[in-house]
């Protein structure tokens, strides 16, 4: 396994996600006032070490295959760790957290089959995805935080963007199971 600053900081980030959900099973006395603030600061820290790791592996040509596999983990387990919290603190639908956890679960296993057959190319990351990303990391620090900032509606453009997130999250996972649909197909018409 290699270690170099970016897989480092993609560990960072996975061990950043008992902090933000640890924060949240603290007696409320121990976290008045601050509980919030902290977990969405610290999401928001782990959300750039994503876009940092990545940045850095391919300026230093740094990139490797476990870097590649460790990478998305990492993301997804962060994701859908928020998405927990804010379910139980009932500050996101069931259905939006089951979308977007769902997604997540069938994307990776239609990844995993697609390099198994050689067709990883299909189901490349593309635009959309990113954009999908981009709202999630946006909303969930925003539902973490809750409170206003500075008269900004936290709450309400968390909201907003967690629903573009879900419907962004649909779009795509339809969209990377049309591009493997023709594989999908040959293996289901070929023999065995």
């Amino acid at each position: 396994m290699p270690l170099n600053i970016p897989i480092a900081l993609t560990w960072l980030r996975i061990a950043m996600i008992p902090l933000i959900v640890g924060v949240f099973y603290l007696p409320d006395a121990w976290t008045a006032g601050w509980r919030d603030a902290a977990a969405a600061l610290a999401f928001v820290v782990a959300a750039v070490t994503d876009w940092l790791d990545g940045w850095l592996a391919r300026r230093w040509n740094q990139t490797s295959a476990f870097g590649a596999f460790l990478d998305p983990v990492a993301d997804k387990l962060m994701v859908c760790a928020a998405l927990l919290i804010l379910l139980d603190l009932g500050r996101v639908d069931s259905l939006i957290a089951l979308v977007i956890i769902g997604r997540e679960i069938t994307i990776s296993a239609l990844r995993e089959w697609m390099a198994k057959i050689g067709a990883s190319s299909s189901v490349a990351v593309n635009w959309l995805g990113k954009f999908k990303t981009a709202a999630q990391m946006v909303a969930i620090p925003c539902l973490l935080y809750w409170e206003p900032w500075r008269n900004l509606p936290v709450r309400w453009i968390g909201g907003v963007l967690i629903v573009v997130a879900a419907i962004l999250t649909f779009w795509s996972m339809c969209w990377y199971l049309r591009m493997a649909w023709p594989q999908m197909r040959e293996r289901a018409d070929g023999p065995g």
